[in-house]
């Protein structure tokens, strides 16, 4: 691309406190990987006009979907979980219209963390609620003891993960205690936890980029070598523009 990608990245909420206003929010950290990988972020407030979501779409390039809290089960038709900390209504709407937009114009898309798991289900898979329970064998993927607790990972060839780590196994921050089950039509996992649990997508459409990761790669317990999933991010949405106009 002749300019630098502007990248949108949906933004956190909090509703009204009795000593604080309701707020929208983000972590440096993601903003801060996306300029230094080359990209202008732009963050996006969790809007409630979809002529207005629509119109700041058409000024980017592609979108990075954020990590934050659990997304409510009975919204796909399962019940709440006593682990879950649910995310705010108005973000999980937001998140929910927007990433259906982004879908159908097929726009790329990174999404990190509970950004992973809302593109596996919005197109059509689902998710493990609480790996504890639901896979009793797995290693813990969870230490509220330790927030730099990681563990190994293999990745697929020929994949964007095997791109950025190569093809040997390597270890990675993990804080989440749900994760991708069925994996959506059009999705392939391109890396795993040895007990099995998915943490990374990517689409097999032609016509879509798109990428998930469980991890956080813009994390401050990331690695360096966890960073250039971003720089790889942007040189996907290069190719993508590119083979777009040879198409059209």
């Amino acid at each position: 691309m002749g300019t630098k990608p502007v990248i949108g990245l949906n933004a956190d909420f909090r509703s009204a406190r009795r000593d604080c206003p309701a707020i929208s929010y983000v972590s440096a950290a993601y903003y801060d990987a996306l300029s230094k990988a080359g990209a202008v972020p732009v963050i996006v407030p969790p809007l409630e006009d979809a002529e207005d979501m629509n119109r700041v779409l058409n000024m980017l390039d592609g979108f990075v979907f954020v990590g934050g809290g659990d997304l409510d089960p009975r919204r796909d038709g399962f019940m709440v979980h006593c682990s879950m900390r649910l995310m705010e209504g108005r973000r999980e709407n937001f998140d929910r219209m927007l990433i259906d937009e982004i879908a159908s114009r097929r726009m790329p898309v990174l999404g990190i963390g509970a950004g992973m798991q809302l593109l596996n289900v919005s197109q059509g898979g689902n998710l493990f609620y609480h790996i504890p329970e639901d896979l009793k064998s797995a290693i813990p993927h969870y230490d509220p003891m330790d927030p730099n607790h990681r563990h190994a990972l293999s990745v697929r060839p020929h994949s964007l993960m095997s791109r950025v780590y190569g093809d040997n196994m390597i270890r990675v921050n993990s804080t989440h205690h749900m994760a991708v089950d069925e994996v959506a039509p059009g999705f392939m996992v391109t890396a795993r936890c040895p007990d099995g649990v998915t943490e990374a997508i990517e689409s097999t459409m032609p016509d879509w980029f798109a990428v998930g990761t469980q991890f956080h790669p813009e994390s401050s317990t990331a690695s360096a070598l966890d960073t250039r999933i971003f720089e790889e991010f942007l040189a996907g949405i290069g190719s993508h523009v590119t083979q777009f106009r040879l198409v059209a």
